[in-house]
């Protein structure tokens, strides 16, 4: 079992940053590859970005590689996401999430077994 927390969401302009975090709880967190999901209004959940086991090799969706960068201390059970140069459709819920079954993380919602509830980002033009 893995717990999920997220913080660090809130109401930026365009161009500049923020920082997510997800506290874990749990057993599992450094045998689990972590991800970050969003979604915005009146869509589906769409990947962001994930992170192995180890901390590399960690990979994008093509709409963040570049601005964003996740990464983990699993010696603190933490996950992060690194936002910068934030654009008015970066607006979303962000979701943090744990894969126990695949070792070098994964772009497949369905992979993840362990959800947060989520953090709103909003970026203002």
């Amino acid at each position: 079992q893995v717990q999920l927390l997220e913080s660090g969401g809130g109401l930026v302009q365009a161009g500049e940053s923020l920082r997510l975090s997800c506290a874990a709880s749990g057993r599992s967190f450094s045998g689990s590859a972590m991800g970050w999901f969003r979604q915005a209004p009146g869509k589906e959940r769409e990947f962001v970005a994930t992170i192995s086991r180890a901390g590399v090799p960690r990979s994008y969706a093509d709409s963040v590689r570049g601005r964003f960068t996740i990464t983990r201390d699993n010696a603190a059970n933490t996950v992060t996401l690194q936002m910068n140069s934030l654009k008015p459709e970066d607006t979303a819920v962000y979701y943090c999430a744990a894969a126990t079954r695949t070792p070098n993380g994964s772009r497949w919602h369905g992979d993840y077994a362990y959800w947060g509830q989520g953090t709103q980002v909003t970026v203002s033009s």
